[in-house]
């Protein structure tokens, strides 16, 4: 998959592209469905306003948020995809600096292991994952993340204590 990644606002200077290129390798080796080569998707590393505005337009929800997943195609649509064709935009994904950033303070993990965590966690959701759609769907969506994260030397963010 093809990541193309944007910066801005108050996000610290770091390896950011990086990060979400080897999350999005290490969240393919365990939902294979993701490391079809046509697959692309925006990552945009932005502010708390600027996730709020988002989640307010689209998603009518009037306040900001960790994470946005923004699909384009249908989880049906991602599976039956070949390998040979065009690029496919799987979709957008938008994370908010400051909820990011008081989230890590709050789980007392590295700002950069948590912002790997919601690449992965947003890749999932435009891959079809939904973790709102009932206790077996979360269950599912959590172990690959869980496996996804373990191949980048990051512990279970869903661990005892969290």
């Amino acid at each position: 998959m093809q990541l193309e990644v944007d910066i801005e606002g108050p996000w610290p200077a770091a390896e950011w592209a990086e990060l979400a290129d080897k999350a999005a390798e290490a969240l393919a080796a365990v939902a294979p469905e993701l490391a079809n080569p046509r697959l692309s998707a925006s990552l945009l590393f932005t502010s708390d306003e600027e996730v709020h505005a988002l989640n307010r337009e689209w998603r009518q929800r009037d306040k900001p948020t960790n994470v946005l997943s923004f699909p384009m195609l249908g989880r049906e649509e991602l599976l039956r995809l070949p390998a040979d064709g065009p690029p496919e935009l799987l979709g957008d994904i938008a994370l908010a600096y400051e909820t990011c950033a008081r989230e890590a303070n709050e789980k007392a993990v590295p700002l950069a292991d948590h912002a790997a965590h919601l690449i992965v966690h947003g890749l999932l959701h435009l891959a079809g994952h939904d973790h709102e759609l009932g206790a077996s769907e979360a269950e599912a969506m959590e172990a690959l993340e869980v496996k996804a994260l373990a191949k980048l030397g990051i512990a279970d963010p869903y661990g005892p204590g969290d």
